[in-house]
């Protein structure tokens, strides 16, 4: 009996991390009104062009292989590369392994 329980746990307990894993693929963002998103699709990554008024706001860019990352314009007209985006998008992490 004992050991009925247990298995009946194991599954529910694998059923739950499964859906969370979903849900963590999941990203909810929020884009001010007036913005424009280019998206443009290459081999081994995605870009999203984040243009308000014409002008580039930032670049999330994500790999198929490791996190995303974002490049913010800088003064000079260069490109730098932040853990963090320069729009404060909300975005929530539910579950990462």
């Amino acid at each position: 009996m004992r050991s009925r329980a247990r298995k009946v746990f194991a599954v529910l307990l694998l059923g739950l991390s499964l859906q969370g894993v979903h849900a963590a693929e999941e990203r909810i963002e929020v884009v001010p009104e007036g913005a424009d998103i280019v998206v443009k699709a290459e081999e081994d990554k995605t870009l999203y062009e984040y243009r308000i008024n014409g002008e580039l706001i930032q670049v999330r860019v994500v790999p198929k292989v490791g996190p995303e990352y974002y490049l913010v314009p800088q003064d000079d007209g260069s490109l730098r590369r932040s853990d963090r985006p320069r729009l404060l998008l909300p975005s929530w992490k539910i579950l990462e392994w």
